[in-house]
């Protein structure tokens, strides 16, 4: 995690005494097995719930006081309860920790941070806490990254949420004696949104890329975090996995030889540009499946086109390589050169191999920024390197594209394209750009995969 920056790991508290009985009289009791200090400070915030002194409100409630790039101090009688999702005990997080408002599919998450190391001895994963908010501040720890956050005090220079200190967390962080197991909600790679932020989730039928074989979670080089890319088996989709270069799992190696799934906490980068997920415990990843590597896969990552060949018609700009995509890099077509110009501009695959497959399935991505004509896409078989307006015969695919052309986030999946029809030999993939002299869209196409499955 980015908290880790300019910080080292402190020494490990003093584990608490263990949970040992649970007996609940009604929704607010607490067994006496945590400490009489412990149960007192609880037991007195939960009586003043039950008068009406202190309203009990929803992590949506809360969250209704945020204000972006504001920190904002929570001046009423309040509280919250949630379930704490994510664990520092391997030190993928540091003094902070996110709570969702049930075990069970959660809608609402809260991110909390202190001035405590090794929470995870007090603040398990799957425990009921109370936080009574009166006097705490909620915001951003990074101003603008949108990750909603309850805190102790501000920065008065950028408005960022600070820690509670150590002497607010026995006044305002409660934990009951209650731990749940949560369950996790199960999300596709292209499901994953901003709502998910601070739930404990479940990515499905994904791996790492081959790529990766032999690297370990945590890139030797890096300083503070790293990222692995994690790529799915049911579209073009891509995701990030960003891993602390304090956690203890560093050094073991990512596991390549399958494709399973990867429970974890989603969250955004430092920068709050990218949505990427951090694990708990690698016992969270579980690649028990056999690999779906594709045919042919390119998320242009080599920082060129050379999969391809560009063809150009008309006009004087041509397919280029990009370094924006999704997440990063992307082939792009710009018709636009102190106006609007005129172009006809293609794309083209060097031959694919389906000469051992039954059938083979086409996916990607595209972002699409300014008005202008849609992107064209084809396949053909018969393909030989000239002018493809002659040169073979092109079959039209109908791929599902993006329509938001006032954004360079709204990348959208194609849908899986059937290429059936050219399996037992070669086949060649091509995007069409045209433009005009009154319209002419810039067009992003990102992580191409043709898969036999």
């Amino acid at each position: 995690m980015k908290t880790n920056k300019f910080l080292t790991l402190a020494f490990s508290f003093m584990a608490l005494v263990a949970v040992t009985s649970c007996v609940e009289n009604d929704d607010y009791s607490v067994p006496e097995s945590q400490g009489a200090e412990e149960n007192a400070a609880l037991n007195k915030l939960l009586s003043k719930i039950e008068s009406g002194e202190v309203e009990l409100q929803t992590i949506t409630q809360v969250k209704s006081n945020f204000v972006q790039y504001e920190a904002t101090q929570l001046e009423s009688e309040i509280a919250v309860k949630g379930y704490v999702s994510s664990s520092d005990e391997t030190g993928n997080f540091y003094k902070e920790f996110f709570i969702q408002d049930s075990p069970t599919d959660p809608t609402q998450t809260l991110k909390v941070v202190l001035n405590q190391a090794d929470t995870y001895n007090q603040f398990n994963k799957g425990r009921e806490v109370y936080i009574y908010l009166k006097d705490l501040y909620i915001g951003e720890t990074n101003t603008g990254d949108d990750v909603v956050t309850i805190g102790g005090k501000f920065d008065t220079f950028d408005n960022d949420v600070l820690e509670m200190t150590s002497n607010q967390i026995p006044n305002h962080l409660f934990r009951s004696t209650t731990t749940e197991t949560l369950m996790p909600v199960e999300l596709e790679l292209s499901e994953v949104g901003e709502e998910h932020i601070g739930m404990f989730v479940k990515l499905v039928n994904v791996q790492f890329p081959a790529s990766l074989e032999n690297k370990p979670y945590v890139d030797p080089t890096d300083d503070f975090d790293s990222q692995r890319s994690i790529e799915s088996c049911s579209d073009s989709g891509t995701f990030t996995l960003e891993s602390s270069t304090f956690a203890a799992f560093k050094n073991e190696l990512l596991p390549t030889d399958g494709k399973g799934s990867i429970s974890g906490i989603v969250n955004k980068t430092y920068d709050g540009y990218d949505l990427i997920i951090n694990l708990n415990t690698t016992d969270d990843v579980v690649m028990d499946g056999v690999r779906c590597d594709p045919l042919f896969q390119d998320s242009f990552s080599a920082a060129n086109l050379d999969k391809w060949t560009t063809f150009s018609v008309t006009g004087a700009q041509e397919w280029y390589y990009n370094n924006f995509g999704n997440p990063s890099d992307s082939a792009t077509m710009n018709g636009f050169s102190g106006g609007a110009q005129e172009n006809e501009d293609w794309l083209i695959s060097l031959p694919i191999d389906l000469s051992s497959v039954p059938s083979a399935f086409l996916s990607f991505q595209t972002v699409k920024r300014y008005g202008g004509n849609n992107l064209e896409v084809f396949y053909a078989t018969d393909y030989t390197g000239g002018n493809p307006n002659t040169d073979g015969t092109w079959v039209a695919l109908s791929p599902t594209l993006d329509t938001n052309e006032g954004s360079w986030s709204s990348w959208t999946d194609s849908g899986s394209l059937d290429l059936s029809a050219a399996a037992g030999g070669n086949v060649f993939i091509a995007f069409k750009y045209t433009s005009t002299n009154s319209s002419a869209s810039t067009w992003e196409v990102d992580n191409v995969k043709v898969s036999a499955e």
